[in-house]
Protein backbone atom coordinates (compact mmCIF):
# COMPACT_ATOMS: atom_id res chain seq x y z
CA UNK A 1 0.00 0.00 0.00
CA UNK A 2 2.83 2.52 -0.25
CA UNK A 3 4.81 4.01 2.50
CA UNK A 4 2.49 7.06 2.86
CA UNK A 5 -0.93 6.81 4.55
CA UNK A 6 -3.42 4.51 3.12
CA UNK A 7 -7.08 5.78 2.16
CA UNK A 8 -10.33 3.45 2.07
CA UNK A 9 -9.25 3.84 -1.86
CA UNK A 10 -5.58 2.42 -1.42
CA UNK A 11 -7.06 -0.76 0.85
CA UNK A 12 -9.11 -1.06 -1.63
CA UNK A 13 -6.87 -1.29 -4.65
CA UNK A 14 -4.49 -2.69 -2.52
CA UNK A 15 -6.89 -6.02 -1.70
CA UNK A 16 -7.73 -6.29 -5.49
CA UNK A 17 -4.25 -5.75 -6.60
CA UNK A 18 -2.68 -8.77 -4.38
CA UNK A 19 -5.31 -11.08 -5.70
CA UNK A 20 -4.70 -10.31 -9.37
CA UNK A 21 -3.85 -13.69 -11.03
CA UNK A 22 -6.37 -15.28 -8.52
CA UNK A 23 -9.50 -12.80 -9.22
CA UNK A 24 -8.28 -13.42 -13.25
CA UNK A 25 -8.83 -16.60 -13.05
CA UNK A 26 -11.95 -16.62 -11.27
CA UNK A 27 -13.01 -13.49 -13.56
CA UNK A 28 -12.55 -16.16 -16.75
CA UNK A 29 -14.02 -19.03 -15.21
CA UNK A 30 -17.38 -16.53 -14.21
CA UNK A 31 -17.52 -14.93 -17.63
CA UNK A 32 -17.38 -18.69 -19.32
CA UNK A 33 -20.23 -19.51 -17.16
CA UNK A 34 -22.09 -16.82 -18.20
CA UNK A 35 -21.51 -17.00 -21.85
CA UNK A 36 -22.77 -20.31 -21.69
CA UNK A 37 -26.00 -19.21 -20.02
CA UNK A 38 -26.72 -17.07 -22.71
CA UNK A 39 -26.11 -19.93 -25.31
CA UNK A 40 -28.23 -22.00 -23.66
CA UNK A 41 -31.92 -19.63 -24.76
CA UNK A 42 -30.34 -19.75 -28.04
CA UNK A 43 -29.43 -23.05 -28.62
CA UNK A 44 -33.38 -23.81 -27.92
CA UNK A 45 -34.42 -20.88 -30.27
CA UNK A 46 -32.28 -22.97 -32.48
CA UNK A 47 -34.10 -26.49 -31.37
CA UNK A 48 -37.69 -24.91 -31.51
CA UNK A 49 -36.67 -23.72 -35.46
CA UNK A 50 -34.87 -26.45 -36.99
CA UNK A 51 -35.86 -29.72 -35.29
CA UNK A 52 -39.33 -29.09 -33.62
CA UNK A 53 -40.86 -27.52 -36.21
CA UNK A 54 -39.50 -29.71 -38.77
CA UNK A 55 -40.20 -32.87 -36.51
CA UNK A 56 -36.53 -33.77 -37.42
CA UNK A 57 -35.63 -35.95 -34.11
CA UNK A 58 -32.00 -37.27 -35.36
CA UNK A 59 -31.55 -32.63 -35.64
CA UNK A 60 -33.50 -32.97 -31.96
CA UNK A 61 -31.03 -35.59 -30.31
CA UNK A 62 -27.56 -33.87 -31.49
CA UNK A 63 -28.59 -30.42 -30.06
CA UNK A 64 -30.29 -32.12 -26.52
CA UNK A 65 -26.27 -33.69 -26.58
CA UNK A 66 -24.94 -30.31 -27.64
CA UNK A 67 -27.46 -28.56 -24.69
CA UNK A 68 -26.16 -31.50 -22.25
CA UNK A 69 -22.55 -30.35 -22.60
CA UNK A 70 -23.02 -27.19 -22.47
CA UNK A 71 -24.85 -27.46 -18.89
CA UNK A 72 -21.82 -29.59 -17.71
CA UNK A 73 -19.53 -27.07 -18.75
CA UNK A 74 -22.15 -24.42 -17.08
CA UNK A 75 -21.17 -26.96 -13.97
CA UNK A 76 -18.05 -27.07 -13.57
CA UNK A 77 -17.18 -23.63 -14.68
CA UNK A 78 -19.55 -22.25 -11.56
CA UNK A 79 -17.66 -24.59 -9.28
CA UNK A 80 -14.27 -23.69 -9.87
CA UNK A 81 -15.07 -19.93 -10.31
CA UNK A 82 -16.84 -19.59 -6.91
CA UNK A 83 -13.76 -21.25 -5.52
CA UNK A 84 -11.22 -19.06 -7.18
CA UNK A 85 -13.45 -16.01 -6.34
CA UNK A 86 -14.12 -17.02 -2.53
CA UNK A 87 -10.18 -17.89 -2.58
CA UNK A 88 -9.33 -14.22 -3.51
CA UNK A 89 -11.62 -13.28 -0.94
CA UNK A 90 -10.49 -14.77 2.32
CA UNK A 91 -6.53 -14.52 0.82
CA UNK A 92 -7.36 -10.64 0.60
CA UNK A 93 -9.28 -10.29 3.99
CA UNK A 94 -6.19 -12.62 5.15
CA UNK A 95 -3.93 -10.33 3.93
CA UNK A 96 -5.36 -7.49 5.58
CA UNK A 97 -5.40 -9.05 8.90
CA UNK A 98 -2.13 -9.89 8.86
CA UNK A 99 -1.07 -5.79 8.25
CA UNK A 100 -3.48 -4.69 10.69
CA UNK A 101 -2.03 -7.11 13.74
CA UNK A 102 1.27 -5.89 12.28
CA UNK A 103 0.65 -2.39 12.93
CA UNK A 104 -0.85 -2.82 15.76
CA UNK A 105 1.86 -4.55 17.20
CA UNK A 106 4.19 -2.32 15.71
CA UNK A 107 6.35 -0.98 18.78
CA UNK A 108 6.16 2.45 17.51
CA UNK A 109 2.78 2.26 19.05
CA UNK A 110 0.01 4.38 17.84
CA UNK A 111 -2.83 2.46 16.48
CA UNK A 112 -4.69 1.92 19.67
CA UNK A 113 -4.57 5.51 20.44
CA UNK A 114 -8.56 6.25 21.02
CA UNK A 115 -9.78 2.65 20.42
CA UNK A 116 -11.11 -0.03 22.83
CA UNK A 117 -9.48 -3.36 22.41
CA UNK A 118 -12.43 -4.99 20.88
CA UNK A 119 -12.80 -2.15 18.32
CA UNK A 120 -9.49 -3.32 16.76
CA UNK A 121 -10.51 -6.97 16.73
CA UNK A 122 -13.83 -5.63 15.20
CA UNK A 123 -12.12 -3.88 11.94
CA UNK A 124 -9.62 -6.95 12.05
CA UNK A 125 -12.36 -9.17 11.38
CA UNK A 126 -15.84 -7.64 10.45
CA UNK A 127 -14.07 -5.05 8.01
CA UNK A 128 -11.39 -6.92 6.46
CA UNK A 129 -13.57 -9.71 5.92
CA UNK A 130 -16.07 -6.78 3.78
CA UNK A 131 -12.96 -5.56 2.05
CA UNK A 132 -11.68 -9.24 1.15
CA UNK A 133 -15.50 -9.45 -0.02
CA UNK A 134 -14.63 -6.97 -2.85
CA UNK A 135 -13.07 -9.57 -4.30
CA UNK A 136 -15.65 -11.93 -4.74
CA UNK A 137 -17.97 -8.56 -5.92
CA UNK A 138 -15.71 -7.48 -8.65
CA UNK A 139 -15.38 -11.35 -10.18
CA UNK A 140 -19.70 -11.41 -9.59
CA UNK A 141 -20.30 -8.21 -11.30
CA UNK A 142 -17.43 -8.35 -13.97
CA UNK A 143 -18.78 -11.72 -15.04
CA UNK A 144 -22.66 -10.43 -15.06
CA UNK A 145 -21.54 -7.47 -17.37
CA UNK A 146 -20.06 -9.97 -19.64
CA UNK A 147 -23.67 -12.12 -19.30
CA UNK A 148 -25.52 -8.73 -19.76
CA UNK A 149 -23.37 -7.91 -22.92
CA UNK A 150 -23.35 -11.48 -24.41
CA UNK A 151 -27.20 -11.00 -24.23
CA UNK A 152 -27.74 -8.12 -25.61
CA UNK A 153 -25.29 -9.29 -28.79
CA UNK A 154 -27.00 -12.16 -29.01
CA UNK A 155 -30.48 -10.16 -28.89
CA UNK A 156 -28.85 -8.07 -31.80
CA UNK A 157 -28.89 -11.06 -33.88
CA UNK A 158 -32.52 -11.91 -33.24
CA UNK A 159 -33.55 -8.26 -33.13
CA UNK A 160 -32.02 -5.17 -33.76
CA UNK A 161 -34.58 -2.90 -31.22
CA UNK A 162 -34.57 -5.78 -28.39
CA UNK A 163 -30.49 -5.66 -28.64
CA UNK A 164 -30.22 -1.71 -28.42
CA UNK A 165 -33.22 -1.53 -25.54
CA UNK A 166 -30.52 -4.06 -23.49
CA UNK A 167 -27.43 -2.02 -24.51
CA UNK A 168 -28.94 1.33 -23.81
CA UNK A 169 -31.25 -0.08 -21.08
CA UNK A 170 -28.00 -1.22 -18.76
CA UNK A 171 -25.76 1.71 -18.53
CA UNK A 172 -28.89 3.32 -16.91
CA UNK A 173 -29.84 0.34 -14.54
CA UNK A 174 -26.22 0.14 -13.48
CA UNK A 175 -25.93 4.29 -12.67
CA UNK A 176 -29.28 3.86 -11.17
CA UNK A 177 -28.23 1.29 -8.28
CA UNK A 178 -24.73 3.20 -7.81
CA UNK A 179 -26.84 6.18 -7.03
CA UNK A 180 -28.99 4.27 -4.69
CA UNK A 181 -26.21 2.58 -2.87
CA UNK A 182 -24.78 5.80 -1.64
CA UNK A 183 -26.80 5.85 1.84
CA UNK A 184 -26.25 2.32 2.49
CA UNK A 185 -22.75 3.34 1.99
CA UNK A 186 -23.19 6.10 4.76
CA UNK A 187 -25.30 4.08 7.32
CA UNK A 188 -23.01 0.65 6.65
CA UNK A 189 -19.93 3.23 7.82
CA UNK A 190 -22.08 4.36 10.78
CA UNK A 191 -23.10 0.70 11.39
CA UNK A 192 -19.40 -0.77 11.69
CA UNK A 193 -18.30 1.69 14.10
CA UNK A 194 -21.16 1.07 15.96
CA UNK A 195 -20.47 -2.54 16.25
CA UNK A 196 -16.56 -1.79 16.95
CA UNK A 197 -17.90 0.49 20.17
CA UNK A 198 -19.78 -2.38 21.27
CA UNK A 199 -17.55 -5.19 20.92
CA UNK A 200 -15.17 -2.83 22.73
CA UNK A 201 -17.03 -2.08 26.01
CA UNK A 202 -18.36 -5.56 26.04
CA UNK A 203 -14.41 -6.94 25.83
CA UNK A 204 -13.81 -4.19 28.22
CA UNK A 205 -16.40 -5.25 31.11
CA UNK A 206 -15.47 -8.84 30.74
CA UNK A 207 -11.83 -8.25 31.07
CA UNK A 208 -12.76 -6.18 34.56
CA UNK A 209 -15.75 -8.37 35.59
CA UNK A 210 -14.12 -9.47 39.02
CA UNK A 211 -13.32 -6.01 39.73
CA UNK A 212 -17.02 -5.21 39.00
CA UNK A 213 -18.41 -7.69 41.11
CA UNK A 214 -15.97 -6.48 44.07
CA UNK A 215 -17.50 -3.56 43.43
CA UNK A 216 -21.23 -4.12 43.18
CA UNK A 217 -20.90 -1.97 39.73
CA UNK A 218 -22.83 -5.24 37.75
CA UNK A 219 -25.98 -3.10 37.29
CA UNK A 220 -24.31 0.34 35.94
CA UNK A 221 -21.66 -2.23 33.57
CA UNK A 222 -25.08 -3.93 32.41
CA UNK A 223 -26.76 -0.42 31.91
CA UNK A 224 -23.97 0.65 30.09
CA UNK A 225 -23.48 -1.98 27.77
CA UNK A 226 -27.43 -2.28 27.22
CA UNK A 227 -26.96 1.99 25.81
CA UNK A 228 -24.05 0.90 23.84
CA UNK A 229 -25.58 -2.73 22.38
CA UNK A 230 -28.89 -0.40 21.51
CA UNK A 231 -27.13 2.13 19.51
CA UNK A 232 -25.24 -0.62 17.57
CA UNK A 233 -28.71 -2.10 17.16
CA UNK A 234 -29.65 1.10 15.59
CA UNK A 235 -27.14 1.74 13.39
CA UNK A 236 -27.40 -1.65 11.57
CA UNK A 237 -31.32 -1.55 11.33
CA UNK A 238 -30.78 1.63 9.65
CA UNK A 239 -28.14 -0.01 7.53
CA UNK A 240 -30.24 -3.01 6.81
CA UNK A 241 -33.41 -0.51 6.27
CA UNK A 242 -30.69 1.14 3.40
CA UNK A 243 -29.69 -2.02 2.44
CA UNK A 244 -33.45 -3.31 1.89
CA UNK A 245 -34.34 -0.06 -0.20
CA UNK A 246 -31.66 -0.60 -2.27
CA UNK A 247 -32.38 -3.70 -3.19
CA UNK A 248 -35.80 -3.67 -3.83
CA UNK A 249 -35.76 -0.49 -5.63
CA UNK A 250 -33.00 -1.86 -7.97
CA UNK A 251 -35.19 -5.19 -8.00
CA UNK A 252 -38.08 -3.10 -9.03
CA UNK A 253 -36.07 -1.58 -11.80
CA UNK A 254 -34.65 -4.37 -13.73
CA UNK A 255 -38.46 -5.68 -13.29
CA UNK A 256 -39.58 -3.31 -15.56
CA UNK A 257 -37.09 -3.70 -17.54
CA UNK A 258 -37.27 -7.23 -18.48
CA UNK A 259 -40.81 -6.53 -18.94
CA UNK A 260 -40.07 -3.96 -21.44
CA UNK A 261 -37.95 -6.40 -23.22
CA UNK A 262 -40.70 -9.30 -23.15
CA UNK A 263 -43.23 -7.03 -24.43
CA UNK A 264 -41.08 -5.65 -27.26
CA UNK A 265 -40.43 -9.62 -28.29
CA UNK A 266 -43.71 -10.28 -28.31
CA UNK A 267 -45.01 -7.09 -30.39
CA UNK A 268 -42.03 -8.40 -32.88
CA UNK A 269 -43.14 -12.19 -32.55
CA UNK A 270 -46.86 -10.60 -33.39
CA UNK A 271 -46.09 -8.83 -36.76
CA UNK A 272 -43.84 -11.56 -38.05
CA UNK A 273 -40.46 -9.82 -37.62
CA UNK A 274 -39.44 -12.65 -35.90
CA UNK A 275 -39.58 -16.92 -35.95
CA UNK A 276 -41.23 -18.70 -32.74
CA UNK A 277 -38.00 -20.02 -32.19
CA UNK A 278 -36.78 -16.29 -32.05
CA UNK A 279 -39.15 -15.36 -29.65
CA UNK A 280 -38.55 -18.21 -27.72
CA UNK A 281 -34.38 -16.98 -27.20
CA UNK A 282 -35.69 -13.32 -26.27
CA UNK A 283 -38.00 -14.69 -23.56
CA UNK A 284 -35.18 -16.70 -22.34
CA UNK A 285 -32.40 -14.13 -22.59
CA UNK A 286 -34.56 -11.96 -21.36
CA UNK A 287 -35.44 -14.34 -18.37
CA UNK A 288 -31.71 -14.75 -18.24
CA UNK A 289 -31.06 -11.09 -17.98
CA UNK A 290 -32.64 -11.24 -14.60
CA UNK A 291 -29.77 -13.33 -12.90
CA UNK A 292 -26.95 -11.17 -13.91
CA UNK A 293 -29.21 -7.46 -12.89
CA UNK A 294 -29.75 -8.95 -9.67
CA UNK A 295 -25.93 -9.80 -9.27
CA UNK A 296 -25.70 -6.13 -10.13
CA UNK A 297 -27.88 -5.03 -7.12
CA UNK A 298 -25.90 -7.48 -4.64
CA UNK A 299 -22.72 -6.30 -5.91
CA UNK A 300 -23.25 -2.51 -5.69
CA UNK A 301 -24.67 -3.58 -1.70
CA UNK A 302 -20.87 -5.32 -1.44
CA UNK A 303 -18.70 -2.38 -2.82
CA UNK A 304 -20.81 0.11 -0.83
CA UNK A 305 -19.99 -1.92 2.59
CA UNK A 306 -16.71 -2.42 0.88
CA UNK A 307 -15.41 1.09 0.84
CA UNK A 308 -16.97 1.89 4.39
CA UNK A 309 -14.83 -0.97 5.67
CA UNK A 310 -12.13 0.17 3.86
CA UNK A 311 -12.06 3.59 5.25
CA UNK A 312 -11.86 2.09 8.98
CA UNK A 313 -9.42 -0.10 7.88
CA UNK A 314 -6.83 2.54 6.51
CA UNK A 315 -7.35 4.56 9.57
CA UNK A 316 -6.15 2.21 11.95
CA UNK A 317 -3.51 1.35 9.37
CA UNK A 318 -2.50 5.38 8.73
CA UNK A 319 -2.73 6.38 12.61
CA UNK A 320 0.25 8.28 14.05
CA UNK A 321 3.11 6.83 15.79
CA UNK A 322 2.98 7.03 19.44
CA UNK A 323 6.63 7.66 19.19
CA UNK A 324 8.50 8.11 15.82
CA UNK A 325 11.14 5.02 15.14
CA UNK A 326 14.10 7.54 15.72
CA UNK A 327 13.31 11.04 15.90
CA UNK A 328 17.29 12.14 15.57
CA UNK A 329 18.71 9.11 13.16
CA UNK A 330 19.21 5.89 13.69
CA UNK A 331 21.77 4.75 16.29
CA UNK A 332 22.95 1.31 17.48
CA UNK A 333 23.06 0.22 21.29
CA UNK A 334 26.38 0.96 23.35
CA UNK A 335 28.68 -1.79 22.98
CA UNK A 336 29.27 -2.54 25.89
CA UNK A 337 25.63 -1.70 27.49
CA UNK A 338 26.54 -0.65 30.98
CA UNK A 339 22.89 -0.06 31.42
CA UNK A 340 22.56 3.59 32.73
CA UNK A 341 19.58 6.09 32.27
CA UNK A 342 19.68 9.64 32.89
CA UNK A 343 16.60 11.93 33.10
CA UNK A 344 16.93 15.54 32.14
CA UNK A 345 14.42 17.65 33.18
CA UNK A 346 11.80 15.54 31.94
CA UNK A 347 8.23 16.67 31.64
CA UNK A 348 4.94 14.58 30.76
CA UNK A 349 1.43 14.60 32.26
CA UNK A 350 2.00 15.04 35.71
CA UNK A 351 6.13 15.08 35.96
CA UNK A 352 7.02 18.43 36.08
CA UNK A 353 11.30 18.06 35.25
CA UNK A 354 12.23 15.10 36.62
CA UNK A 355 16.35 15.02 36.77
CA UNK A 356 17.40 11.48 37.64
CA UNK A 357 20.36 9.28 37.08
CA UNK A 358 19.90 5.60 37.56
CA UNK A 359 23.25 4.01 37.92
CA UNK A 360 24.82 0.70 35.82
CA UNK A 361 24.26 -2.05 38.24
CA UNK A 362 22.03 -0.15 40.87
CA UNK A 363 18.45 -1.28 42.93
CA UNK A 364 17.13 1.59 42.19
CA UNK A 365 13.50 2.25 44.05
CA UNK A 366 11.32 5.13 43.15
CA UNK A 367 8.30 6.03 45.27
CA UNK A 368 5.60 8.44 44.71
CA UNK A 369 3.22 10.41 46.31
CA UNK A 370 0.83 10.48 42.82
CA UNK A 371 0.23 7.24 41.07
CA UNK A 372 -0.10 9.54 37.90
CA UNK A 373 4.01 9.95 38.33
CA UNK A 374 4.68 6.52 38.25
CA UNK A 375 2.65 6.32 34.98
CA UNK A 376 4.37 8.90 32.89
CA UNK A 377 7.36 8.27 34.11
CA UNK A 378 6.84 4.09 32.86
CA UNK A 379 5.54 5.79 29.47
CA UNK A 380 8.44 7.50 29.34
CA UNK A 381 11.57 4.64 30.29
CA UNK A 382 9.00 2.25 27.98
CA UNK A 383 9.54 4.28 25.33
CA UNK A 384 5.44 4.09 24.80
CA UNK A 385 5.45 8.44 24.20
CA UNK A 386 8.63 10.79 24.33
CA UNK A 387 8.84 13.74 27.20
CA UNK A 388 6.77 16.58 25.52
CA UNK A 389 10.39 18.20 27.20
CA UNK A 390 13.83 17.34 28.30
CA UNK A 391 15.64 13.87 27.65
CA UNK A 392 16.24 10.12 28.60
CA UNK A 393 19.79 8.62 27.35
CA UNK A 394 20.93 4.73 27.64
CA UNK A 395 24.59 5.12 28.66
CA UNK A 396 24.64 8.48 27.22
CA UNK A 397 22.62 7.54 24.01
CA UNK A 398 19.43 9.73 23.61
CA UNK A 399 16.32 7.24 23.52
CA UNK A 400 15.03 9.17 20.71
CA UNK A 401 17.86 7.85 18.61
CA UNK A 402 16.74 4.17 19.11
CA UNK A 403 14.23 2.63 17.41
CA UNK A 404 11.57 1.28 20.08
CA UNK A 405 11.86 -2.32 19.03
CA UNK A 406 15.96 -2.12 19.30
CA UNK A 407 15.80 -0.35 22.88
CA UNK A 408 12.83 -2.64 24.64
CA UNK A 409 15.33 -5.25 24.09
CA UNK A 410 17.77 -3.91 26.13
CA UNK A 411 15.28 -1.68 28.74
CA UNK A 412 11.91 -4.05 30.00
CA UNK A 413 9.32 -2.23 31.50
CA UNK A 414 7.53 -4.35 33.04
CA UNK A 415 3.82 -3.31 33.97
CA UNK A 416 1.95 -4.01 36.40
CA UNK A 417 -1.05 -4.92 34.47
CA UNK A 418 0.80 -6.65 31.94
CA UNK A 419 -1.25 -9.53 30.13
CA UNK A 420 -1.04 -12.96 30.18
CA UNK A 421 -2.35 -15.52 27.13
CA UNK A 422 -4.26 -18.42 26.34
CA UNK A 423 -2.05 -20.96 26.75
CA UNK A 424 0.46 -23.22 29.04
CA UNK A 425 2.08 -21.83 31.98
CA UNK A 426 5.20 -22.50 30.81
CA UNK A 427 3.96 -20.85 27.61
CA UNK A 428 3.18 -17.31 29.61
CA UNK A 429 6.76 -17.59 31.10
CA UNK A 430 8.60 -17.15 27.68
CA UNK A 431 11.18 -18.50 25.39
CA UNK A 432 13.66 -19.15 28.32
CA UNK A 433 10.95 -21.74 29.92
CA UNK A 434 10.05 -23.64 26.45
CA UNK A 435 13.18 -24.18 25.63
CA UNK A 436 15.67 -26.73 27.06
CA UNK A 437 15.09 -29.88 29.05
CA UNK A 438 12.71 -28.90 31.86
CA UNK A 439 12.41 -25.62 34.10
CA UNK A 440 14.45 -27.07 36.73
CA UNK A 441 17.51 -24.94 34.96
CA UNK A 442 15.91 -21.80 35.84
CA UNK A 443 15.20 -22.68 39.26
CA UNK A 444 16.40 -19.81 40.79
CA UNK A 445 14.04 -17.66 38.85
CA UNK A 446 11.36 -19.54 39.65
CA UNK A 447 12.31 -19.68 43.57
CA UNK A 448 13.23 -15.94 43.55
CA UNK A 449 9.68 -14.70 42.10
CA UNK A 450 7.86 -17.62 44.02
CA UNK A 451 6.36 -18.48 40.96
CA UNK A 452 7.71 -22.33 41.94
CA UNK A 453 4.88 -22.37 44.67
CA UNK A 454 2.47 -21.76 41.77
CA UNK A 455 3.75 -24.42 39.99
CA UNK A 456 3.45 -26.59 42.25
CA UNK A 457 -0.15 -25.90 42.90
CA UNK A 458 -1.39 -26.79 39.52
CA UNK A 459 -2.27 -30.40 38.35
CA UNK A 460 -0.01 -30.26 35.29
CA UNK A 461 2.58 -28.14 36.76
CA UNK A 462 3.84 -25.88 33.89
CA UNK A 463 1.85 -27.29 31.44
CA UNK A 464 -1.09 -26.13 32.81
CA UNK A 465 -3.35 -24.07 30.43
CA UNK A 466 -3.87 -21.19 32.59
CA UNK A 467 -6.54 -19.57 30.20
CA UNK A 468 -7.37 -16.36 28.43
CA UNK A 469 -5.53 -13.81 30.32
CA UNK A 470 -4.85 -16.28 33.12
CA UNK A 471 -8.23 -16.32 34.79
CA UNK A 472 -7.67 -19.46 36.15
CA UNK A 473 -5.27 -18.55 38.57
CA UNK A 474 -5.39 -15.69 41.51
CA UNK A 475 -4.24 -12.39 41.38
CA UNK A 476 -0.68 -13.16 43.58
CA UNK A 477 -0.08 -16.22 41.28
CA UNK A 478 -0.86 -14.03 38.28
CA UNK A 479 1.83 -11.83 39.42
CA UNK A 480 4.30 -14.24 40.28
CA UNK A 481 4.49 -15.33 37.10
CA UNK A 482 4.40 -12.24 35.66
CA UNK A 483 7.28 -11.52 37.80
CA UNK A 484 8.74 -14.71 37.12
CA UNK A 485 8.61 -13.61 33.09
CA UNK A 486 10.42 -10.37 33.53
CA UNK A 487 13.26 -11.45 35.12
CA UNK A 488 13.47 -14.54 32.63
CA UNK A 489 14.00 -12.52 29.65
CA UNK A 490 17.30 -10.86 31.98
CA UNK A 491 17.40 -7.72 29.76
CA UNK A 492 20.01 -5.10 31.12
CA UNK A 493 18.01 -2.56 32.30
CA UNK A 494 14.75 -4.61 33.89
CA UNK A 495 11.89 -1.87 35.61
CA UNK A 496 9.09 -3.49 37.76
CA UNK A 497 6.10 -1.58 38.89
CA UNK A 498 4.71 -2.87 41.76
CA UNK A 499 4.70 -5.94 41.40
CA UNK A 500 3.92 -7.50 44.72
CA UNK A 501 0.47 -5.63 45.70
CA UNK A 502 -1.33 -9.21 45.18
CA UNK A 503 0.68 -11.16 48.03
CA UNK A 504 1.05 -11.72 51.57
CA UNK A 505 3.76 -9.78 53.12
CA UNK A 506 6.06 -12.83 54.12
CA UNK A 507 5.92 -13.66 50.71
CA UNK A 508 6.48 -10.06 49.51
CA UNK A 509 9.39 -9.91 51.59
CA UNK A 510 11.01 -13.35 50.27
CA UNK A 511 10.36 -11.75 46.49
CA UNK A 512 11.89 -8.55 47.95
CA UNK A 513 15.13 -10.42 48.39
CA UNK A 514 15.01 -13.01 45.42
CA UNK A 515 15.02 -9.76 42.73
CA UNK A 516 17.60 -8.58 44.62
CA UNK A 517 19.75 -12.00 44.01
CA UNK A 518 18.81 -13.05 40.45
CA UNK A 519 19.24 -8.95 39.33
CA UNK A 520 22.32 -8.79 40.96
CA UNK A 521 24.91 -6.20 39.23
CA UNK A 522 22.52 -5.53 36.40
CA UNK A 523 20.24 -2.27 36.35
CA UNK A 524 16.77 -2.47 37.96
CA UNK A 525 14.31 0.01 39.25
CA UNK A 526 11.50 -0.80 41.04
CA UNK A 527 8.37 1.75 40.87
CA UNK A 528 6.66 1.18 44.07
CA UNK A 529 5.21 1.75 47.24
CA UNK A 530 6.00 -1.42 48.23
CA UNK A 531 8.47 -0.94 52.10
CA UNK A 532 9.22 -4.54 51.80
CA UNK A 533 10.86 -4.04 48.25
CA UNK A 534 12.01 -0.39 48.76
CA UNK A 535 13.86 -1.53 51.74
CA UNK A 536 16.21 -3.95 50.02
CA UNK A 537 16.95 -1.46 47.73
CA UNK A 538 20.90 0.46 47.18
CA UNK A 539 18.92 3.86 46.87
CA UNK A 540 15.56 5.46 47.09
CA UNK A 541 14.04 8.34 45.26
CA UNK A 542 10.75 9.99 46.04
CA UNK A 543 9.00 11.51 43.32
CA UNK A 544 6.63 14.05 44.72
CA UNK A 545 4.83 17.04 42.86
CA UNK A 546 6.05 15.66 39.65
CA UNK A 547 10.04 16.12 40.72
CA UNK A 548 12.50 14.38 42.39
CA UNK A 549 11.31 15.58 46.12
CA UNK A 550 14.46 13.21 47.89
CA UNK A 551 17.00 10.59 47.73
CA UNK A 552 18.09 7.91 50.23
CA UNK A 553 18.25 4.67 51.78
CA UNK A 554 14.62 3.53 52.94
CA UNK A 555 15.47 3.39 56.52
CA UNK A 556 17.03 7.08 56.39
CA UNK A 557 13.88 8.51 53.94
CA UNK A 558 11.61 7.10 56.87
CA UNK A 559 13.48 8.42 59.65
CA UNK A 560 13.65 11.99 58.23
CA UNK A 561 11.05 12.66 55.21
CA UNK A 562 7.74 13.08 56.55
CA UNK A 563 6.28 12.53 52.64
CA UNK A 564 7.85 9.64 52.15
CA UNK A 565 6.65 8.08 55.34
CA UNK A 566 3.41 9.21 54.29
CA UNK A 567 3.28 7.70 50.85
CA UNK A 568 4.79 4.22 51.79
CA UNK A 569 3.60 3.37 55.09
CA UNK A 570 0.17 5.10 55.48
Amino acid sequence: MGTGKPSGRDVLAHAVRRQGRRLTLAVLLGAGHQLGEVAVPVLIGVVVDRALARSDGRLLVLWLGVLAVIYVALSWSFRLGARAGERAAEEAAHDLRVALVRRVLDARGGAETGRLPGELVNVATEDAKRVGAVNMALMSGISAFVGVAAGAVALLFVSVPLGLIVLLGTPALLWAGHLLGKPLERRSEAEQERAAHASGVAADLVAGLRVLKGLGAQRAAVERYRRTSRDSLDATLRAARAESWQTGLVLALTGVFIALIALAGGRLALSGAITLGQLVSAVGLALFLLGPLEVFAWVNAELAQGRASATRVAAVLAAEPAVPAASSGDAALPSPLHGGLRLRDVRLGSLAGVDLDLRPGELTGIAVTDPADAQALLRCLARETDPEDGGIELDGVPLTALDPALLRTAVLVAAHDAALFEGTLAENLGSWATTGPSLAQHDHILTASRADEVVRTLPHGPATPVGEGGRSLSGGQRQRVLLARALGAAPDVLVLHEPTTAVDAVTEARIAQGVREVRGGRTTVLVTNSPALLSVTDRVVLLDGGRVEAEGTHADLVRTHAAYRTAVLA
